[in-house]
């Protein structure tokens, strides 16, 4: 049986700021048109946060029964490792799902009814990222789903929520967000393609191959900073993003060195450390500006 430790490691704590980051940037995006609501900003953490753990539990189920996990380097995996069993991994991921809908629709109540319909596509998403007989991260469609669901829905959603619409300095964090979140996957990805292939997983990373995922990864990670000049159209202040170049480049520096395997783990944490330090100067800089 799992231990506590085990059981917060399989819901790869690593992953959070994929939740946290797209919540601080667009409560910051809500403040800049006069909108941010506390209340509703913490719900919607728990909606991203909940959602972000379900589907890690959501995939440790799905890929483990599966067998794709046999043989899989990085976080420890549940059911591949079989250190708890599928039926309690998956009781787990429902059970963060229903954290999720219950603060989803406490948001859509307070906000607009169709956020409800929002929630249950995040939601069917989650599940069937690795989940069902024909499951789409098994196709290369992962890392369009991280972009939308964590990138767009997640920035845009925490907006609306509390200023009642979103705009255009919303939609280019979301796109900074969503690049990062993609960046993520693409370096876990990245160092799977061995046993992805091996097991017949599909990913972007394989369809496009080890030299080709790896400039991918630096395009996404450079994007934010794009977005980060953009955004002074709207603030000065929104130069703090900038203060997350030092991290992308840590992140992609394995990558840009050939990296492989175990090696490639570093660039999973520092791509994420960069999208949440970008995530908070920018929400902080839309706040203040």
């Amino acid at each position: 049986m799992a231990s506590v430790s085990e059981w917060i490691e399989g819901a790869r704590p690593r992953t959070l700021p994929n939740a946290i980051a797209p919540v601080l940037v667009g409560t910051g995006a809500a403040a800049s048109i006069d909108g941010a609501v506390w209340w509703k900003a913490l719900l919607a953490l728990v909606v991203a946060v909940a959602l972000i753990v379900g589907v890690n539990y959501a995939n440790d189920y799905s890929d483990g029964i599966r067998g794709t996990d046999d043989e899989r380097v990085g976080p420890v995996r549940l059911v591949g490792s079989r250190l708890a069993s599928p039926a309690a991994v998956k009781r787990a991921a429902f059970a963060c799902f229903g954290v999720a809908a219950v603060a989803g629709l406490a948001l859509a109540i307070a906000s607009a009814w169709w956020l409800i319909l929002v929630g249950a596509g995040c939601i069917l998403g989650a599940w069937y990222y690795t989940g069902g007989k024909k499951p789409y991260g098994y196709a290369g469609l992962g890392e369009i789903a991280v972009f939308v669901f964590f990138g767009l829905v997640a920035v845009l959603g925490t907006q609306f929520v509390q200023a009642d619409r979103v705009d255009w300095a919303g939609l280019v964090s979301a796109i900074a967000i969503g690049s990062f979140s993609s960046a993520v996957l693409v370096a876990n990805n990245l160092r799977d393609i061995p046993t992805d292939t091996e097991s017949g997983k599909v990913t972007l990373a394989v369809r496009l191959g080890d030299s080709r995922t790896r400039i991918l990864h630096l395009v996404l990670v450079a994007v934010p900073f794009v977005m980060t000049l953009v955004l002074v159209a709207r603030t000065p202040w929104a130069l703090l993003g900038l203060l997350a170049l030092p991290l992308a480049a840590k992140a992609n520096a394995p990558v840009r060195s050939g990296a492989q395997g175990m090696a490639l783990i570093p660039a999973l944490a520092a791509t994420g450390a960069a999208m949440l330090v970008w995530g908070a100067a920018s929400g902080l800089a839309l706040w203040i500006g």
